[in-house]
């Protein structure tokens, strides 16, 4: 297919009821690992950078690597910044190929994120991309070990309505008892409340933090209205687990243990396709 924007790939996620997984990336093992898994399970894919991992990597390095491939791929794939908390990196993500931005104006007072958000809006939109960004505040920080979830900064759908109003955003994320990184005790997510919001919103809704939830989580989830679900803690894991019973066998070199990495990667993010309803919709 080729790349393509965020809107256009949620679009057919939203209006058939299935996500779209969006798969942080921190190196080229995971590019490659994501976008394998993409093409065996003829999936859609979004393929995320997150700005707080951006000092493990050499994004001018690795941002003309991964449009290059998206666009050699034969399944939609999106190019996705994500949690963008300054305007110098959103508007530097425009420059380095990126397909859409998530503004994240969640820790800031709710006036603050429309004005910032509808701004922004404006600028990326005016480049042929398209925005995400967040209402209420999702538990936790992006890269966390793990984290408690607020029923206080949970999204309200009659808030929500307005805030999609007036940003003219094509995807908002909610925080609706979900959190990044592994949860400390047993997640109990709000499905009537993202009903609610989808019905007053209308637009795709995107689900951070999902390491750690369960398939019947992710299943009710989208039938509520999720249409794009942020997955990365799940990936490391695996990854890490994979290498350290690998080295257990003695590998000849380096090159073999970050093959092992990439594979694990890959079979974690088949898995979550297939639960995400994604699979065979490339």
């Amino acid at each position: 297919m080729a790349l393509v924007t965020l809107k256009e790939i949620l679009e057919d996620a939203d209006r058939r009821g299935y996500a779209v997984g969006s798969f942080n990336m921190v190196s080229f093992g995971f590019l490659n690992g994501i976008l394998e898994a993409a093409e065996e399970e003829r999936s859609p894919v979004i393929l995320s950078v997150a700005e707080v991992h951006l000092p493990h990597m050499d994004i001018e390095q690795f941002a003309p690597v991964a449009v290059e491939s998206a666009k050699k791929a034969s399944v939609p794939v999106a190019f996705h910044l994500d949690h963008g908390l300054h305007f110098e990196i959103i508007i530097r993500a425009i420059k380095w190929g990126f397909t859409s931005v998530m503004y994240d104006g969640s820790s800031l007072d709710y006036e603050e994120n429309v004005k910032n958000t509808e701004l922004l809006s404006r600028i990326v939109k005016a480049a042929g991309l398209s925005i995400e960004a967040e209402l209420g505040r999702v538990g936790g920080e992006e890269g966390s070990e793990g984290a408690n979830v607020n029923e206080e900064f949970f999204t309200d759908p009659e808030l929500a309505e307005i805030f999609v109003d007036r940003t003219n955003i094509d995807a908002l994320a909610v925080a609706v008892g979900n959190a990044h990184g592994f949860y400390k005790r047993k997640p109990k997510l709000d499905f009537e409340r993202i009903k609610k919001i989808k019905e007053r919103c209308g637009i795709p809704l995107v689900l951070h933090g999902g390491s750690g939830l369960s398939d019947e989580d992710f299943i009710r989830a989208i039938r509520m209205g999720i249409s794009k679900v942020n997955f990365f803690t799940g990936m490391t894991y695996a990854a890490v687990q994979r290498i350290k019973e690998f080295i257990k066998t003695d590998p000849k070199g380096y090159e073999w243990i970050a093959l092992e990495a990439k594979n694990a990667i890959k079979d974690v993010v088949r898995e979550k396709m297939r639960i995400f309803g994604s699979s065979g919709r490339g």
